[in-house]
């Protein structure tokens, strides 16, 4: 922040240095139109011909300074504009400094958690003989780790190429009741029973777009609830068509989102509270993907209260 408190010290000096000038400088033209005055008067050959010129050079003093004032009226508007557009520019870089800083602290948590346990199970089946039982359980545990690495790689790389333009939305006819019952499926086996995923869906529901990008919008969705759920905790997804649109819906049992928040939680490593005092974990990129995936296939997306705890993600596409 001492930048910023450089400039604005230096926007005042400037302030008042140019209070000052232009009181001076009126001072010195009233100065000189009085001298101006005296000499019409002196040289003039009659009162008449001495008033009239006296009342024109009035009329130019006058308007001098509503000249000056209006100049000076412009300077300090633009002067304030300026220093209102650069508060909002430092308070945006220092903004994104700190979602930058979080995403760091928390990506850094985030790779090194499944490495860690990636390297102890290898380490363990080096070192020790064990059953085949034993042996198989430890290497589904790495995938499982390994997988969520790929996913942790996957969505920095696909916020990346999204936020610079350089993704391309693929255009496909897909059943997307059969995609989320797959998604569900694969969340419930993934979870090994401490979060479990209950849909309600709609039979037939078809959809046009990237299957892909919405695969990766629906398991964001699961796992943002399962994340800021107690464990073992239920979360419910539903998926119908209504009024001409597609609608999905993710409800958890959570700690759900203040208000002041729910504007804020689709910015790019935006992470409600400081990185170095919370809990869950996070890269705060989830969500950011969930919007710009739902913006592209023309959808809505809004974050409701639930009953009585938690929160519910609501989604409308249109049916194509």
């Amino acid at each position: 922040m001492r930048p910023l408190y450089l400039f604005y010290l230096l926007v005042i000096y400037v302030l008042l240095q140019f209070c000052w000038w232009a009181y001076l400088l009126v001072q010195l033209n009233n100065e000189v139109y009085e001298h101006r005055i005296e000499n019409v008067i002196l040289k003039a050959p009659d009162a008449a011909s001495a008033n009239a010129a006296q009342r024109s050079l009035e009329n130019k003093l006058h308007q001098r300074k509503w000249m000056i004032t209006g100049e000076g009226t412009v300077f300090i508007i633009l002067l304030a504009l300026g220093g209102i557009f650069t508060y909002k520019s430092f308070k945006k870089e220092f903004e994104l400094a700190r979602l930058q800083k979080n995403f760091l602290l928390s990506v850094t948590h985030e790779f090194k958690s499944p490495l860690a346990s990636i390297k102890l199970y290898l380490q363990t089946l080096q070192r020790h003989d064990l059953d085949k039982e034993k042996r198989d359980s430890f290497i589904e545990s790495a995938i499982r780790d390994s997988d969520r690495l790929d996913g942790l790689v996957e969505n920095a790389l696909l916020a990346n190429t999204i936020d610079h333009k350089g993704y391309k939305f693929m255009r496909e006819d897909f059943n997307l009741s059969a995609l989320v019952r797959l998604l569900v499926q694969q969340f419930n086996t993934a979870r090994e029973n401490k979060s479990k995923a209950e849909s309600s869906v709609e039979e037939g529901v078809m959809m046009n777009g990237d299957k892909q990008a919405l695969s990766l919008l629906i398991l964001n969705l699961l796992e943002n609830a399962e994340k800021y759920s107690p464990a073992p905790s239920v979360i419910s997804l539903s998926l119908k068509k209504k009024n001409n649109k597609i609608q999905l819906a993710v409800s958890d049992q959570g700690v759900g989102i203040p208000d002041a928040e729910k504007a804020n939680i689709f910015k790019k490593f935006y992470r409600i509270g400081n990185e170095e005092t919370r809990s869950t974990k996070g890269t705060g990129l989830g969500l950011f993907l969930v919007k710009q995936i739902a913006d592209h296939h023309r959808g809505t997306i809004a974050v409701l209260n639930n009953r009585p705890k938690g929160s519910i993600f609501t989604l409308e596409f249109p049916v194509s």
